[in-house]
Protein backbone atom coordinates (compact mmCIF):
# COMPACT_ATOMS: atom_id res chain seq x y z
CA UNK A 1 0.00 0.00 0.00
CA UNK A 2 1.52 3.59 -0.71
CA UNK A 3 0.45 7.07 0.87
CA UNK A 4 -0.89 9.02 -2.15
CA UNK A 5 1.30 12.43 -1.80
CA UNK A 6 0.18 14.32 -4.99
CA UNK A 7 -3.87 15.42 -6.43
CA UNK A 8 -5.60 13.82 -9.11
CA UNK A 9 -4.98 14.81 -12.54
CA UNK A 10 -7.91 16.51 -12.80
CA UNK A 11 -9.75 17.48 -9.40
CA UNK A 12 -13.60 17.70 -9.27
CA UNK A 13 -13.94 18.24 -5.54
CA UNK A 14 -11.65 20.21 -3.14
CA UNK A 15 -11.80 20.91 0.54
CA UNK A 16 -9.45 23.46 1.51
CA UNK A 17 -9.19 24.44 5.42
CA UNK A 18 -12.11 23.77 6.84
CA UNK A 19 -12.88 24.30 10.48
CA UNK A 20 -16.49 22.86 11.48
CA UNK A 21 -17.46 24.48 15.48
CA UNK A 22 -21.02 23.17 17.20
CA UNK A 23 -22.15 25.66 19.63
CA UNK A 24 -23.32 22.61 22.12
CA UNK A 25 -24.87 23.03 26.17
CA UNK A 26 -20.93 21.98 26.79
CA UNK A 27 -19.29 24.70 25.28
CA UNK A 28 -17.68 24.79 21.23
CA UNK A 29 -17.46 21.26 20.12
CA UNK A 30 -14.77 21.15 17.29
CA UNK A 31 -15.95 18.73 14.57
CA UNK A 32 -13.40 19.35 11.90
CA UNK A 33 -10.06 21.16 12.23
CA UNK A 34 -8.21 22.62 9.39
CA UNK A 35 -9.53 19.52 7.08
CA UNK A 36 -8.27 19.38 3.03
CA UNK A 37 -8.47 16.54 0.25
CA UNK A 38 -8.94 16.78 -3.12
CA UNK A 39 -11.11 14.78 -4.76
CA UNK A 40 -10.22 13.61 -8.50
CA UNK A 41 -13.51 13.89 -11.29
CA UNK A 42 -14.75 10.26 -11.99
CA UNK A 43 -12.91 9.00 -8.60
CA UNK A 44 -14.66 6.63 -5.95
CA UNK A 45 -13.11 7.96 -2.60
CA UNK A 46 -13.98 6.46 0.35
CA UNK A 47 -13.61 8.09 3.86
CA UNK A 48 -12.93 6.32 7.34
CA UNK A 49 -12.21 7.35 10.68
CA UNK A 50 -13.28 7.12 14.52
CA UNK A 51 -16.71 7.24 15.46
CA UNK A 52 -17.04 10.85 16.02
CA UNK A 53 -14.28 12.19 14.28
CA UNK A 54 -16.68 14.04 11.77
CA UNK A 55 -17.02 11.71 8.62
CA UNK A 56 -20.88 12.96 8.86
CA UNK A 57 -20.39 17.02 9.15
CA UNK A 58 -17.24 16.50 6.26
CA UNK A 59 -19.90 14.94 4.20
CA UNK A 60 -22.93 17.34 5.00
CA UNK A 61 -20.63 20.24 4.42
CA UNK A 62 -19.70 19.34 0.78
CA UNK A 63 -23.45 18.48 0.04
CA UNK A 64 -23.64 22.23 1.09
CA UNK A 65 -25.79 20.99 3.91
CA UNK A 66 -23.49 22.65 6.72
CA UNK A 67 -21.84 25.34 6.33
CA UNK A 68 -18.17 25.80 7.16
CA UNK A 69 -16.80 27.68 10.78
CA UNK A 70 -14.08 28.38 7.99
CA UNK A 71 -12.31 27.17 5.00
CA UNK A 72 -14.20 26.52 1.43
CA UNK A 73 -15.33 23.36 -0.11
CA UNK A 74 -15.42 23.92 -4.06
CA UNK A 75 -17.18 21.71 -7.15
CA UNK A 76 -15.56 22.03 -10.31
CA UNK A 77 -13.44 25.17 -8.81
CA UNK A 78 -16.92 27.26 -8.11
CA UNK A 79 -18.09 27.34 -4.58
CA UNK A 80 -20.17 25.33 -2.77
CA UNK A 81 -22.53 27.47 -0.39
CA UNK A 82 -25.43 25.46 -0.21
CA UNK A 83 -27.28 22.37 -1.84
CA UNK A 84 -26.02 22.09 -5.08
CA UNK A 85 -27.99 20.30 -8.15
CA UNK A 86 -24.14 18.79 -9.41
CA UNK A 87 -24.21 17.08 -5.94
CA UNK A 88 -26.10 13.99 -5.39
CA UNK A 89 -26.96 12.75 -1.88
CA UNK A 90 -27.66 9.06 -0.34
CA UNK A 91 -27.91 9.18 3.51
CA UNK A 92 -27.90 6.29 6.20
CA UNK A 93 -31.22 5.68 5.66
CA UNK A 94 -33.16 5.45 2.56
CA UNK A 95 -36.02 8.51 3.78
CA UNK A 96 -38.54 7.05 1.43
CA UNK A 97 -42.01 8.94 2.25
CA UNK A 98 -44.24 6.25 3.63
CA UNK A 99 -47.10 7.45 1.93
CA UNK A 100 -45.76 7.81 -1.63
CA UNK A 101 -44.75 4.59 -3.93
CA UNK A 102 -41.40 3.66 -5.15
CA UNK A 103 -42.23 6.08 -8.26
CA UNK A 104 -43.69 8.48 -6.29
CA UNK A 105 -40.72 9.02 -4.24
CA UNK A 106 -38.20 9.13 -6.93
CA UNK A 107 -40.28 11.86 -8.93
CA UNK A 108 -40.79 13.79 -5.78
CA UNK A 109 -37.09 16.04 -6.29
CA UNK A 110 -38.78 17.06 -9.79
CA UNK A 111 -42.10 18.18 -8.27
CA UNK A 112 -39.86 20.20 -5.04
CA UNK A 113 -38.17 21.81 -8.32
CA UNK A 114 -41.07 21.61 -10.71
CA UNK A 115 -39.34 19.91 -13.40
CA UNK A 116 -39.67 16.98 -15.81
CA UNK A 117 -37.80 13.87 -15.12
CA UNK A 118 -36.15 11.91 -17.60
CA UNK A 119 -38.33 9.30 -17.38
CA UNK A 120 -36.15 6.98 -19.57
CA UNK A 121 -32.59 7.22 -17.70
CA UNK A 122 -34.90 6.72 -14.73
CA UNK A 123 -36.51 3.87 -15.69
CA UNK A 124 -33.00 2.75 -17.17
CA UNK A 125 -31.57 3.29 -13.37
CA UNK A 126 -34.28 1.46 -12.19
CA UNK A 127 -33.65 -1.73 -14.25
CA UNK A 128 -29.94 -1.52 -13.26
CA UNK A 129 -30.96 -2.05 -9.53
CA UNK A 130 -33.44 -4.71 -10.28
CA UNK A 131 -36.66 -2.72 -9.02
CA UNK A 132 -38.52 -2.51 -12.40
CA UNK A 133 -41.51 -4.55 -10.91
CA UNK A 134 -41.83 -2.62 -7.67
CA UNK A 135 -42.28 0.47 -8.67
CA UNK A 136 -45.70 0.69 -7.37
CA UNK A 137 -44.92 -0.91 -3.93
CA UNK A 138 -44.89 1.54 -0.75
CA UNK A 139 -41.71 1.52 1.63
CA UNK A 140 -43.19 -0.82 4.00
CA UNK A 141 -43.42 -3.55 0.90
CA UNK A 142 -39.79 -3.47 0.40
CA UNK A 143 -36.31 -4.93 2.46
CA UNK A 144 -34.13 -2.39 3.36
CA UNK A 145 -32.05 -3.39 0.41
CA UNK A 146 -34.20 -2.43 -2.00
CA UNK A 147 -35.12 1.00 0.11
CA UNK A 148 -31.22 1.99 -0.50
CA UNK A 149 -31.66 0.88 -4.26
CA UNK A 150 -34.68 3.34 -4.54
CA UNK A 151 -32.44 5.94 -2.57
CA UNK A 152 -29.07 5.43 -5.15
CA UNK A 153 -31.91 5.75 -8.14
CA UNK A 154 -33.28 9.07 -7.04
CA UNK A 155 -30.06 10.32 -6.13
CA UNK A 156 -29.06 9.65 -9.81
CA UNK A 157 -31.93 10.45 -11.29
CA UNK A 158 -31.45 14.17 -11.66
CA UNK A 159 -27.93 12.90 -13.22
CA UNK A 160 -25.86 15.05 -10.83
CA UNK A 161 -22.29 14.64 -11.20
CA UNK A 162 -20.79 13.67 -8.15
CA UNK A 163 -22.90 11.69 -5.79
CA UNK A 164 -22.32 11.74 -1.55
CA UNK A 165 -22.55 8.42 0.38
CA UNK A 166 -23.07 8.62 4.02
CA UNK A 167 -22.71 5.00 5.34
CA UNK A 168 -25.62 4.13 2.94
CA UNK A 169 -25.36 0.22 3.76
CA UNK A 170 -24.53 0.51 7.42
CA UNK A 171 -28.34 -1.14 8.85
CA UNK A 172 -27.88 -3.75 6.13
CA UNK A 173 -27.24 -7.58 6.61
CA UNK A 174 -23.84 -8.56 5.49
CA UNK A 175 -24.51 -10.56 2.88
CA UNK A 176 -27.52 -7.68 1.15
CA UNK A 177 -24.32 -5.38 1.71
CA UNK A 178 -22.05 -7.37 -0.32
CA UNK A 179 -24.94 -7.28 -2.85
CA UNK A 180 -25.23 -3.49 -2.75
CA UNK A 181 -21.27 -3.29 -3.11
CA UNK A 182 -21.16 -5.10 -6.04
CA UNK A 183 -23.73 -3.41 -7.33
CA UNK A 184 -22.51 0.29 -6.23
CA UNK A 185 -19.28 -0.38 -8.00
CA UNK A 186 -20.95 -1.02 -11.05
CA UNK A 187 -22.58 1.66 -10.86
CA UNK A 188 -19.81 3.70 -10.81
CA UNK A 189 -18.29 1.31 -14.08
CA UNK A 190 -21.08 2.80 -16.17
CA UNK A 191 -21.95 6.35 -14.91
CA UNK A 192 -17.95 7.23 -13.86
CA UNK A 193 -19.51 9.50 -11.50
CA UNK A 194 -17.44 11.06 -8.70
CA UNK A 195 -18.66 9.30 -5.29
CA UNK A 196 -16.82 10.01 -2.03
CA UNK A 197 -18.56 7.51 0.24
CA UNK A 198 -18.41 7.19 4.31
CA UNK A 199 -18.46 4.21 5.86
CA UNK A 200 -17.30 1.92 9.34
CA UNK A 201 -16.18 -0.94 7.44
CA UNK A 202 -12.40 -1.13 6.45
CA UNK A 203 -13.68 -3.87 4.15
CA UNK A 204 -16.10 -2.59 2.13
CA UNK A 205 -13.73 1.03 1.85
CA UNK A 206 -11.05 -1.18 0.30
CA UNK A 207 -13.24 -2.92 -1.84
CA UNK A 208 -15.15 0.29 -3.40
CA UNK A 209 -12.71 2.99 -3.68
CA UNK A 210 -9.58 4.11 -5.60
CA UNK A 211 -8.37 5.97 -2.48
CA UNK A 212 -9.15 5.78 1.47
CA UNK A 213 -8.88 8.86 3.20
CA UNK A 214 -7.98 8.32 6.93
CA UNK A 215 -9.55 10.69 9.63
CA UNK A 216 -8.27 11.65 12.96
CA UNK A 217 -10.26 11.18 16.07
CA UNK A 218 -12.15 14.50 17.26
CA UNK A 219 -11.33 16.97 15.46
CA UNK A 220 -11.24 15.27 12.31
CA UNK A 221 -7.76 15.98 10.35
CA UNK A 222 -6.70 14.33 7.64
CA UNK A 223 -4.19 11.37 9.04
CA UNK A 224 -3.20 9.51 5.47
CA UNK A 225 -4.33 8.44 2.30
CA UNK A 226 -3.83 5.13 0.99
CA UNK A 227 -4.25 4.67 -2.40
CA UNK A 228 -6.12 0.98 -3.58
CA UNK A 229 -4.11 -1.21 -6.43
CA UNK A 230 -6.73 -3.89 -7.18
CA UNK A 231 -7.78 -3.59 -11.18
CA UNK A 232 -11.81 -2.99 -11.74
CA UNK A 233 -14.02 -4.59 -11.83
CA UNK A 234 -13.34 -6.62 -8.56
CA UNK A 235 -14.84 -9.24 -7.42
CA UNK A 236 -15.43 -10.47 -3.72
CA UNK A 237 -13.06 -13.36 -3.93
CA UNK A 238 -10.28 -10.19 -3.52
CA UNK A 239 -11.36 -9.78 -0.28
CA UNK A 240 -9.79 -13.42 0.77
CA UNK A 241 -6.85 -12.14 -0.47
CA UNK A 242 -3.66 -11.28 1.68
CA UNK A 243 -2.98 -8.31 -0.10
CA UNK A 244 -6.53 -6.95 0.87
CA UNK A 245 -5.72 -8.29 4.69
CA UNK A 246 -2.34 -6.45 4.79
CA UNK A 247 -3.96 -3.14 3.83
CA UNK A 248 -7.20 -3.20 5.86
CA UNK A 249 -5.03 -4.15 9.01
CA UNK A 250 -2.81 -0.88 7.75
CA UNK A 251 -5.62 1.07 7.79
CA UNK A 252 -7.17 -0.19 10.94
CA UNK A 253 -3.96 0.55 12.41
CA UNK A 254 -3.96 3.87 11.49
CA UNK A 255 -7.11 4.51 12.98
CA UNK A 256 -6.32 3.37 15.70
CA UNK A 257 -3.08 5.89 15.98
CA UNK A 258 -5.44 8.38 17.66
CA UNK A 259 -3.91 11.73 18.88
CA UNK A 260 -5.26 12.57 22.47
CA UNK A 261 -8.73 14.99 22.62
CA UNK A 262 -8.36 17.72 24.63
CA UNK A 263 -10.36 18.42 27.95
CA UNK A 264 -13.29 20.34 26.55
CA UNK A 265 -13.27 18.05 23.26
CA UNK A 266 -13.62 14.84 25.47
CA UNK A 267 -16.00 16.58 27.49
CA UNK A 268 -17.96 17.68 24.71
CA UNK A 269 -17.27 14.48 22.74
CA UNK A 270 -19.11 12.30 25.53
CA UNK A 271 -21.70 14.22 25.97
CA UNK A 272 -22.74 14.71 22.32
CA UNK A 273 -21.78 11.08 21.02
CA UNK A 274 -21.62 10.16 17.15
CA UNK A 275 -24.50 12.70 16.71
CA UNK A 276 -21.84 14.64 13.96
CA UNK A 277 -20.47 11.94 12.11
Amino acid sequence: MALATTSPARVKMSVKSAIKIYDTKSGPLSALDNYSMDIGDGEFACVVGPSGCGKTTLLWSMAGLHSLSSGHITLDDQPVTGPHPQIGMVFQEANLLPWRNLARNIRLPFEIKREKPDQTWIDHLLERVGLTDFVGKFPRELSGGMQQRASIVRALSFKPSVLLMDEPFGALDAFTRDEMNMLLEEIWLETRKTIVFITHNIAEAVFLSDRVFVMTARPGRLAKVFDIPFPRPRSLDIMATREVFDLVNAIKAEIQHRPTMTTSNRTAGAREGSAHG
